[in-house]
């Protein structure tokens, strides 16, 4: 079974920042992706879609380093959902993105006040893991890519 989502998009707000009780670090903001089509009249029309991000430890302190409001960002993660009640006692379903890596793309300025996207990613719960590059034939594909 995979749960597994990829996104890139545009940051929608300024990422929110919490240090939970137990010392663990949380980030949570919005991203917008979009998608172009032609109605039935041959009009094109864009559809936007947000997503709740959370970010988790590592991974959230690079988020409040270098995640802003608009900035373009690629994100690997998985579909979480959680259940709460509102104020009436009714039960809600939200659905969030856990990110386990995300990368800004937006080209950085060289005013030398910025901090650039680090090279490495941080996957939960395990060290540093280096960015694989895609098999350029079948046959040099690695065992867990899936072909699409």
């Amino acid at each position: 079974m995979v749960n597994k989502v990829i996104l890139i998009g545009n940051v929608g707000k300024d990422p929110e920042i919490r240090d939970l009780e137990s010392g663990v670090k949380l980030a949570s903001f919005s991203v917008a992706t979009n998608e172009n089509y032609k109605d039935k009249a041959g009009e094109w029309q864009q559809n936007t879609e947000w997503h709740n991000i959370t970010v988790w430890r590592g991974q959230a302190e690079r988020v409040e380093r270098q995640v802003k409001k608009g900035s373009k960002i690629y994100i690997e993660g998985k579909l979480a959902t959680r259940k709460w009640q509102d104020k009436d006692g009714n039960d809600r379903y939200t659905t969030d993105v856990v990110a386990s890596y995300f990368r800004i793309l937006d080209r950085i300025e060289s005013s030398g006040d910025e901090i650039p996207p680090l090279p490495v990613s941080e996957p939960m719960g395990s060290g540093p893991v280096v960015n694989k590059p895609l098999a350029d034939s079948p046959a040099k594909a690695v065992e867990d890519d899936l072909p699409f």
